[in-house]
């Protein structure tokens, strides 16, 4: 049996306005990788193989799991959120998200713009980004094992549009769930891709981690 653990990044840059200005962890979100790190080793979770995207804040988390040097895989980034939603701003009229709430209303519009081709000069395309999930899914899982896999929320959330047959709107909202740290595992079992946990955060049960439990 293949085992993938998909953990998101800790907390970045929650003020940025641009990708490279939220690749950075806060000082919370280093701890929450700390705290993840040190539970999975309480636990006695051993892995196979430790994957990471090469953004700045994979490379953090997996360094603050303790894993300084996992096999780096560019196609496990985020896709560039920010440049698809100045561009729909720009071309549809869709306003950027300025709360919380906003964003829940702004992000399905906006990946049905994008997937659809209806946005100029995107960074990537939406079935690019579906591919080279899909593509890095089936190479770790060629490894066979246990495999940690460092990426961001939108690459998980991607990968259970796959496993799930997620439409937009399922898929976003699973994406507005994922909290920083959390650990999501699929599993291969006879022929298929299985969702075994979602969005967990047990590192962070403690009633004085609460304020740790964060989205962004």
């Amino acid at each position: 049996m293949t085992h993938i653990t998909l953990v998101r990044h800790g907390q970045a840059n929650t003020h940025a306005t641009t990708a490279e200005d939220y690749d950075k962890l806060s000082d919370l979100g280093q701890q929450q990788a700390t705290w993840l790190g040190q539970y999975l080793r309480d636990m006695q979770t051993g892995y196979d193989h430790v994957w990471a995207g090469d953004m700045s804040r994979h490379l953090g988390t997996a360094s603050g799991m303790g894993h300084d040097a996992p096999r780096v895989d560019p196609r496990l980034n985020e896709f560039d959120y920010f440049t698809i939603a100045r561009l729909a701003e720009l071309e549809k009229d869709l306003p950027a998200p300025q709360s919380s709430e906003e964003f829940a209303r702004n992000i399905p519009q906006l990946m049905e713009f994008w997937r659809s081709d209806a946005l100029s000069d995107a960074p990537e395309r939406f079935q690019d980004f579906e591919d080279r999930a899909q593509g890095a899914i089936d190479d770790i899982l060629r490894q066979g094992g246990r495999a940690l896999v460092v990426t961001s929320g939108g690459f998980i959330s991607m990968v259970l549009r796959q496993v799930l047959r997620l439409e937009i709107p399922e898929m976003t909202r699973l994406m507005f769930l994922l909290r920083n740290s959390s650990v999501t595992e699929i599993e291969y079992v006879h022929g298929h891709l299985m969702l075994s946990m979602f969005n967990a955060v047990p590192h962070l049960a403690a009633p004085d981690r609460a304020h740790a439990r964060t989205f962004i």
